[in-house]
């Protein structure tokens, strides 16, 4: 008993010294980046320590056990402090390479939501300045002609930026209040373009109530008219209705020529709008005849 006693003692001696060695040896940062690799010096410092405190521990126990001949068996006491050693070091390593891959891990996290946050805030401020160019173009012509919608005209391009103003700042709003939005836009566009477009929109109070990233139907509408022939002649038919918990912008393709068919910017936009805010992206169909984009509800409960 008197011998287990002591050597079970010296061993969690041993256990004690070489588990705070390893802390304080992989506790000392090196000026440059730490690698994910072992560090052989550090290990190879470890051992030699370890075998040193080993023999020191060993003469202590032939002291007080001197009827006992600890010759043959020193060996077998050295090569079980090694252990002890390398099973201390290895669950450190792994403990700390763990602790920095989290640490890395959220910085990385939060970076990204930051890139995000600051991308997603320039998508926002993103508003066609043509829109305005052309939208001041059709009052100047309407004020040299004495059209008496002119001021109308006014107070719909004021309201129209108001509501630009107002909705910069947040991430969604109702469908309805995206409506109001709309509803401007076309009034001015109608005045531009004469009667070169049709609208029709047959969202129901159930659609009408959920949210949307702010005006997002009113690039879609102006990528309509953008992309496609709008004259009296030949109308351009453009539809907003709800489909399987999504609302559709529809028109059909009448492209301009020389036009590259591109996405633009504002299809862009909407869809990274989409996939910061709700994880998903909008749905793109286009089968040559007529050209659908279908956005998928998102529920006010949802949004926190």
């Amino acid at each position: 008993m008197a011998e287990a006693a002591v050597n079970a003692g010296l061993t969690a001696t041993f256990a004690l010294l070489m588990w705070y060695f390893n802390i304080f040896m992989m506790s000392r940062r090196p000026n440059k980046a730490r690698k994910q690799s072992i560090s052989y010096s550090k290990l190879l410092s470890s051992l030699l320590f370890g075998l040193v405190v080993m023999l020191g521990l060993a003469w202590i126990q032939q002291l007080i056990l001197a009827h006992i001949n600890f010759g043959p068996v020193m060996l077998m006491v050295e090569v079980r402090g090694i252990l002890i050693n390398l099973v201390f070091y290895m669950f450190l390593h792994l403990l700390q390479q763990n602790y920095e891959n989290q640490h890395v891990s959220m910085e990385l996290e939060r970076i990204k939501n930051d890139h995000l946050s600051a991308q997603y805030e320039l998508l926002k401020q993103q508003v066609n300045p043509h829109f305005l160019f052309n939208s001041l173009n059709t009052l100047k012509a309407m004020v040299e002609s004495g059209d008496q919608e002119s001021v109308d005209f006014i107070l719909k391009l004021s309201n129209f930026y108001r509501f630009t103003l107002e909705s910069r700042k947040l991430d969604l709003i109702h469908v309805h209040e995206e409506m109001d939005i709309l509803n401007a836009y076309l009034f001015l566009q109608k005045a531009r373009f004469d009667g070169g477009f049709t609208f029709e929109s047959t969202l129901s109070k159930q659609a009408m109530g959920t949210l949307i990233p702010p005006f997002t139907l009113q690039l879609l509408v102006e990528n309509c008219i953008k992309h496609n022939i709008v004259s009296l002649e030949k109308p351009l038919h453009i539809r907003i209705y709800e489909e399987q918990d999504k609302i559709v912008v529809e028109n059909q393709i009448q492209q301009k020529k020389g036009e590259d068919n591109s996405l633009g910017v504002g299809l862009k936009n909407i869809d990274l709008r989409y996939s910061h805010l709700l994880d998903r992206h909008i749905e793109i169909i286009d089968d040559q005849k007529v050209f659908r984009i279908k956005l998928p509800f998102i529920y006010e409960h949802h949004h926190h």
